[in-house]
């Protein structure tokens, strides 16, 4: 059985002239990773990895995420690959994972977000909103074999304020 849980980052902040890459989370965003990432620990597995998008935004969620839900900060892997909006590549990434993992949990960007739970999950998402949490699970031991799994949790800021 593998677990994989998908978590967009949090809402963004455009003002500041930078490049995509170097966006920060805005005030809302980072209350919103406050609000998901404490209330999620009822759906995350005993033991698991944290992968993130190297993208400031992804990355200061994941670290808002790690250290509410306990999770050493040092032990999170920035990936440049996950800086991605295309969900074949962000498959072929978690179809990469070592299989003595069994849980996973990826903090990146959409459409790959919402495209991937929509071609692996067996519940229809119009759109993974920021800071959307999906977990997944499939029936199978090897990564690279994940096909449609069973959508376990979603989790969206607006269902909890």
């Amino acid at each position: 059985m593998k677990n994989l849980i998908l978590i967009r980052h949090a809402k963004s902040n455009w003002d500041a002239p930078l490049q995509d890459i170097d966006r920060p989370l805005d005030q809302r965003g980072m209350k919103d990773a406050h609000l998901v990432s404490l209330n999620i620990h009822d759906f995350v597995p005993k033991t698991y990895v944290l992968w993130s998008s190297i993208a400031k935004r992804a990355a200061d969620t994941a670290r808002i995420f790690a250290h509410n839900i306990l999770y050493p900060l040092e032990c999170i892997v920035f990936k440049d690959e996950l800086y991605t909006f295309d969900e074949k590549h962000l498959e072929k990434i978690i179809k990469s994972c070592d299989n003595k993992i069994e849980s996973l949990i990826i903090f990146g960007h959409n459409a790959a977000m919402t495209n991937f739970v929509n071609k692996f999950g067996d519940v229809l998402i119009s759109n993974v909103p920021t800071c959307g949490f999906v977990s997944l699970q499939f029936d199978t031991d090897y990564w690279e074999k994940i096909k449609k799994g069973k959508t376990k949790k979603i989790i969206v800021p607006k269902d909890l304020k």
